[in-house]
């Protein structure tokens, strides 16, 4: 008899049949589990520490929810994302702003919301954050984004430290960051908190994070000689998950001791005064709770490859197309039949690049079989489209044998709701 698959002891047959697919599906107990790895791994007894979701890797009310409760602070890149946070009623203060190119109005509305922290990515950014302290006059925390000019072995698209990224300020800026700091000094609306680094995502080894940590606390003492006192360094994110058998993630509670006795380590040889250290994992919280189920359609044969169809593809998982992204799959339905087959599993967009999985081994499929293709928690859903009028998929958190629908799938009439016919007064 073959064995279905169940995602927090729900069938995926059952989940399929009653909301339909593609449909992503969320291990709840899996996703707690995570967070409260990361929040209990990151603690020394000589720094005050936080642990902050990068929210851009899925965000939805009940997410925000696990966060908060599991008392984690919250990273966004956009006011879309901090509306998000603020109607599921996350604490303000807990909440940091990122972003290269945030918008005044996007800058104004973090100050009057009273956000825990802006991060400034740049100098004309710090410009437009003091007019706006000022103007408002509300005090306001701001951390500098400094570029270390570290390299992750990561994916070009996903290195954030290199030379010329467009994150944050050069390290080797230096009396552009010290002016920064002296006008964030000389501003009464504006608090220095400190610096944030990130190097990069999908990082597999400890060497990446150590050699950020000796390199941003040498230019914090730097600083601190400059006569700037440095309390905060934000480490940013960039732990890895398992997506497919060759991808080996360390421990977290591996990897944040060696974050937290390196910090203390450079701390104590070089004299700084940093008091708080933070990390933002995103993708290394969410990514392996999540799954997303499709049904076969087509089945094709061509002169080199056979094509297993599914009813969705990089509308709703834009990760192979965009950077090559790997990914693992099982026939959900036939979990202990023999894999006998070597196929490509592709999506219904119109793009040649609509590819899923390149090359899968699978049981012989039929149409209307369920596929579940794992590690899909990450930039899954925060990243899908509409290209061809597909509608988003539906959202579904298990746990303990219990199914609840924390996003619906959206409706067709919606993706031309906003359409319109009204004359423009210019």
């Amino acid at each position: 008899m073959n064995e279905i698959l169940t995602i927090g002891g729900v069938s995926a047959k059952a989940l399929a049949e009653a909301m339909g697919t593609p449909l992503m599906v969320y291990d709840q107990a899996a996703l707690e589990k995570r967070l409260n790895e990361f929040k209990t791994s990151f603690v020394h007894s000589e720094f005050e520490t936080q642990v902050i979701y990068a929210s851009k890797a899925f965000s939805c009310t009940a997410m925000l929810e696990l966060v908060k409760k599991a008392g984690c602070g919250l990273d966004v890149v956009s006011v879309g994302e901090l509306e998000a946070a603020k109607h599921a009623d996350f604490p303000m203060r807990e909440i940091v702003f990122h972003g290269n190119n945030k918008t005044p109005y996007e800058i104004r509305t973090a100050i009057e919301y009273g956000v825990g922290s802006i991060i400034i990515d740049g100098a004309m950014e710090l410009d437009e954050v003091i007019k706006s302290a000022v103007q408002l006059r509300k005090k306001t925390p701001v951390i500098v984004r400094i570029n270390p000019g570290i390299e992750a072995d990561t994916h070009q698209y996903i290195i954030t430290a290199n030379i010329d990224s467009k994150f944050g300020v050069s390290i080797y800026e230096r009396e552009c960051i010290l002016g920064m700091i002296k006008k964030i000094h000389d501003c009464e609306y504006l608090e220095f908190q400190g610096i944030h680094i990130h190097i990069g995502s999908q990082i597999f080894g400890i060497d990446p994070f150590i050699a950020g940590i000796r390199k941003i606390m040498e230019f914090i003492s730097d600083i601190e000689k400059a006569g700037y006192p440095v309390n905060v360094l934000d480490l940013g994110g960039g732990f890895a998950a398992t997506y497919t058998e060759k991808d080996m993630p360390l421990p977290i509670s591996l990897v944040c001791n060696h974050i937290l006795l390196e910090c203390k380590n450079q701390k104590d040889s070089l004299g700084v005064s940093v008091g708080k250290i933070m990390i933002e994992p995103g993708r290394s919280m969410v990514a392996e709770a999540g799954l997303t189920l499709y049904t076969v359609g087509f089945i094709k044969q061509t002169a080199n490859k056979k094509y297993i169809f599914v009813d969705g593809g990089m509308s709703d998982n834009i990760r192979p197309a965009l950077y090559g992204a790997k990914y693992r799959c099982d026939a959900a339905e036939k979990m202990n039949a023999p894999k006998t087959e070597k196929v490509c599993v592709a999506g219904k967009c119109c793009e040649s690049g609509d590819v899923l999985i390149e090359e899968a081994m699978l049981p012989k499929m039929e149409p209307g079989d369920l596929l579940a293709v794992y590690t899909t928690g990450a930039y899954g859903y925060s990243m899908a489209s509409n290209y061809n009028r597909l509608p988003l998929p539906a959202v579904v958190f298990a746990k303990d044998g219990k199914a609840r629908c924390v996003i619906k799938r959206q409706p067709y009439e919606d993706m031309w709701r906003l359409d319109t016919d009204t004359q423009i007064n210019l």
